[in-house]
């Protein structure tokens, strides 16, 4: 296992230069306002530079109203230059985070006017700034109001935002600056954004490069974000801004079991970041405690609590969370150079759309690598859409070429009911009915049938007999509803997704049902897996990928490739592991599926294992 590797191997040079991966620390204006105090800052450094190796560190010159003097960001500049790190400025444009993350007021002339100061304060001292995630408005004062007129308020944020990044931000800065670039960090809500005026489809070709929010924190918190956005986000941006997305940037919000910290630092490492961000200085001093420890640790797993407090042994004082990212970096770095380019299902969508609100997050908890883009994607085996793809006023003919190009599209029940009446029933006429039904039994092909623990609350789909074909089904106490549907059109396949009313309850459909779904999205793919929800495949283009599991509980999965692949072979320990041929089920004469080589892998309590083939 990595983990043993890691102690054997890497014990007391935790804090050595990473292969694959550069690492900055963002430090907030209250912590940078501390260093003017030469032994604080001293003691801190070393105490954090001694557990994991950074790379860069980000000064922030504003937040809160507080802004850095002069001589205190000369004297922190350098002191990091004086050992070796790049430096850069960084800015929060909040007034009161407290408050509702309270943001400045665009539409006021004296707060836009404190904006360009703070620009302008930034760029005399740095070459490079970076935007923390506040860069948008929630201001519903009665200047906006006014100023709003009768735009909605997305429209009118969206312009105003723009403007501001343009007029307040990049501009003043490069006129103090020719040299400066502005770099925008992202938020992880990207499904939210336009709300508030982040505008993805202008604003990365304003900004000199774009960072990614790759935090997810505690999925049950208030974001309610899934561990899979990590990955997921960090692709989706690199198609904004193509060879200038930076970064990813995870804070430790969530992190009990510290578990939970190390897989946000691997998912974002996963989605081939080539830098990643500690937030923030002030918390990478943070001791970790006893209390973290996951009920799992013991077992081996990817990130195992004693291993890390071994590795520091002879450190004198407490192993901090610097000491959990060191750890969890140095683990991640022995697979992410043997990884290529990510690939996955393509799914559309379009700039400042919403709909099924984080959906492509949730399939990707279930085993299907997702690649989110903001165009459709053309030359694809299946294309996923999920509602968000309704807000293209042209979806309709793109689905029609796709089919008739021999591609296949993968279609959720909250997509088809949104395009009712917009022309979906040319393709196939299906009806979302507003009825639902409590469903615990679900049949794939075959005659495979399983029961499982809950009720899931589905829509009830109705559709016209031999017109279209159920390929998995749920059934209730005295009928069936379709969960996979397919009809045919032109050349190709037309595939309804049914969603559960909550969307968590696709990591509960029993495994015949999702090992199908999988195979549906998957077709043309190098690789796929067989097993329960809530364990997830990373797909690359160098055929390698990467199985990591979310559960509490040690699983055993099967992962399928192309009948020529006999063995694959763990990355990094070189270890073999022989695959067994699968031949697809025929049936009167007609062959379902293609075959396949299949490989049995037991993944540890939420842990990852990388393989080559």
């Amino acid at each position: 296992m990595i983990v043993l590797l890691l102690f054997t191997a890497f014990k007391g040079a935790l804090a050595q230069p990473y292969k694959n991966f550069k690492v900055a620390i963002y430090c907030r204006a209250y912590e940078v306002e501390k260093m003017k105090d030469s032994d604080w800052l001293e003691q801190t450094w070393n105490d954090i530079s001694t557990q994991v190796h950074v790379d860069k560190i980000y000064l922030e010159t504003h937040r809160d109203l507080l802004i850095v003097d002069d001589e205190t960001l000369e004297l922190a500049k350098d002191f990091f230059t004086g050992k070796g790190l790049e430096v850069a400025g960084g800015i929060t444009y909040t007034i009161d985070e407290m408050n509702n993350f309270q943001t400045f007021c665009y539409s006021n002339p004296k707060q836009r006017q404190k904006v360009k100061e703070i620009a302008e304060h930034t760029a005399r001292h740095f070459d490079e700034f970076i935007l923390d995630d506040f860069f948008f408005t929630s201001c519903k004062c009665d200047m906006c109001i006014a100023a709003k007129v009768d735009r909605s308020w997305t429209d009118f944020r969206l312009d105003l935002m723009t403007n501001a990044a343009a007029d307040l931000v990049i501009g003043p800065a490069k006129a103090i600056n020719p040299n400066v670039e502005v770099v925008i960090k992202y938020p992880n809500w990207y499904e939210h954004f336009q709300g508030l005026g982040f505008n993805l489809e202008e604003e990365p070709a304003l900004f000199d490069g774009i960072y990614t929010g790759t935090e997810t924190r505690d999925r049950s918190s208030n974001q309610h974000l899934q561990q899979y956005l990590g990955y997921l986000i960090f692709r989706y941006f690199e198609y904004l801004k193509p060879d200038n997305n930076r970064g990813g940037w995870v804070d430790t919000g969530g992190s009990n079991p510290l578990d939970r910290y190390a897989e946000q630092l691997w998912l974002t490492l996963f989605a081939k970041a080539p830098e990643i961000t500690l937030f923030d200085y002030r918390q990478m001093l943070w001791p970790v405690r006893m209390e973290t420890m996951a009920k799992w640790q013991g077992e081996g797993t990817s990130f195992d609590f004693a291993s890390m407090m071994n590795a520091y042994e002879d450190r004198e004082g407490d192993i901090t969370y610097a000491g959990a990212a060191g750890y969890s970096l140095e683990v991640v770095d022995q697979i992410t150079g043997a990884l290529g380019n990510p690939v996955g299902l393509k799914s559309y969508k379009p700039f400042h759309s919403h709909g099924e609100d984080f959906l492509q997050t949730y399939l990707g908890m279930i085993g299907i690598p997702i690649d989110l883009v903001p165009e459709f994607p053309k030359n694809e085996t299946t294309v996923l859409l999920t509602e968000t793809a309704a807000f293209d006023p042209d979806i309709i003919a793109k689905i029609q070429e796709q089919l008739k190009n021999g591609g296949n599209i993968l279609a959720t029940s909250g997509f088809y009911k949104a395009m009712e009446g917009k022309g979906i029933e040319n393709i196939v006429e299906l009806k979302i009915t507003d009825r639902k039904s409590s469903v615990k039994e679900f049949a794939s092909g075959w005659g495979q049938s399983t029961t499982i623990a809950k009720d899931i609350i589905i829509p009830q789909v109705t559709y016209y007999t031999n017109d279209s074909w159920e390929q998995v089904s749920a059934r209730d106490d005295t009928n069936g509803w379709p969960v996979l549907h397919m009809a045919d059109y032109s050349n190709g396949k037309f595939y309804l997704l049914t969603i559960p009313d909550n969307f968590i309850d696709l990591y509960a459909f029993p495994e015949n049902a999702l090992n199908r779904i999988r195979q549906v999205a998957l077709e043309g793919m190098d690789a796929s897996l067989e097993g329960p929800g809530e364990v997830s495949l990373f797909l690359y283009d160098n055929n390698s990928f990467v199985v990591e599991s979310f559960l509490d509980h040690e699983v055993t999965i099967n992962v399928l490739t192309g009948i020529e692949t006999t063995k694959i072979i763990e990355i990094p320990t070189d270890n073999v592991i022989g695959g067994m041929e699968r031949k697809a089920p025929v049936s009167r004469n007609r062959k379902f599926g293609t075959d396949a080589s299949v490989f049995e892998i037991s993944i540890k309590p939420h842990s990852f294992r990388a393989f080559k083939y």
